[in-house]
């Protein structure tokens, strides 16, 4: 019979690793088996456990939801080939930037470590012990954390903070520019109340998952952008050793990820399949309650974020290159690769 359910201590636990993880001086959270094959933290039942309950749920015909780059209606920005005009014209604080504003988002993550989601059997008919989501303060949320922003119960290892932290350094040099005010938040703003027919701090963790889900979605399009950029000979040829080495570091932060979009996939989609339990005693059923909120936080972090966010970033590289003799010359080659043709008046 497929396992279902699983204690704390078996989805906290780790692989038996033949090397420890470390890199430029920094001791890194998960291991190499022996083939020298990375394994991510944690993930020894956290992925076993993923599968089984996706299965479950595919096999009642409920659908996973999806939750790739596909979902983005844009692309990053700067895009790749601005993003090398810029460096390779001595302006690559821009990416410099992105790389550091992602370590220090990274490492908020660590908050997961301490929330405790409420009981979500309160309000939902089935029986959600055999489910992802009657897993979450089992170790989901806390694992999750951990492998953003340390574990608190291992301090002395480092997680993906310190890992992007560290490919910057590799592709740049440690202190190449001022350190960035990162912005408070990322995730889609509050906007009221959007699932009324449940209590309130229900409706909050779950507009939390999908955030972060969605930031899950997000950033696998920054690993890509990341990776191409630091294998780019034409940009860091100088240091190209340096530069493969980062962007392995980044494939490896890529490793880890994909158990979170793994399992909040599988959550979100489980909540599409339950009947809830409403504020005024009656029922309704997941899908019909969770699908519009879903469809509306894809918008946002696909098209909104960006726009945003976009025009922020183009008037802080406006200035950083019109303060340099010629400035304009490359500020009007750097317009021209516009994908989206979008830049702020």
């Amino acid at each position: 019979m497929t396992k279902l359910v699983y204690t704390r201590e078996e989805l906290m636990a780790d692989h038996a690793y033949a090397k420890e993880h470390r890199e430029v001086g920094y001791l890194l959270h998960g291991g190499f088996d022996a083939e020298g094959t990375y394994i991510s933290p944690k993930t020894l039942n956290r992925w076993p456990a993923v599968h089984a309950w996706q299965k479950q749920l595919t096999s009642k015909g409920w659908d996973i939801v999806e939750a790739t780059a596909q979902l983005l209606q844009r692309g990053n920005y700067p895009n790749r080939d601005q993003q090398k005009l810029l460096i390779n014209n001595g302006f690559g604080e821009s990416f410099w930037n992105s790389l550091t504003v992602t370590g220090i988002i990274e490492a908020r993550g660590q908050i997961l470590c301490t929330f405790d989601a409420p009981d979500f059997q309160n309000i939902i008919v089935d029986d959600i012990s055999e489910t992802a989501t009657g897993h979450l303060n089992k170790g989901l949320l806390y694992a999750h954390g951990a492998d953003e922003g340390g574990d608190p119960a291992k301090p002395e290892y480092g997680a993906h903070d310190a890992m992007w932290f560290a490919a910057r350094d590799l592709v740049f040099g440690k202190d190449a520019y001022p350190l960035v005010e990162p912005p408070e938040s990322i995730g889609r703003p509050d906007g009221g109340r959007q699932m009324p027919q449940i209590p309130e701090g229900y409706e909050q963790v779950i507009l939390l998952l999908m955030n972060v889900l969605m930031i899950e979605v997000r950033a696998e399009a920054f690993f890509s952008h990341s990776i191409e950029l630091m294998r780019d000979g034409d940009i860091f040829g100088d240091n190209k050793a340096e530069a493969e080495q980062a962007a392995t570091m980044v494939e490896r932060i890529r490793t880890d990820e994909a158990i979170h979009v793994g399992y909040l996939q599988t959550v979100i989609s489980e909540m599409r399949s339950f009947t809830f339990k409403t504020v005024d005693g009656s029922t309704i059923a997941g899908k019909d309650m969770i699908d519009p909120v879903w469809k509306e936080m894809v918008v946002w972090h696909g098209q909104t974020q960006f726009d945003l966010s976009k025009e922020q970033s183009y008037q802080a590289i406006r200035e950083r290159v019109l303060a340099r003799d010629g400035g304009d010359k490359l500020l009007a080659a750097f317009d021209k690769l516009d994908t989206y043709n979008q830049k702020a008046a």
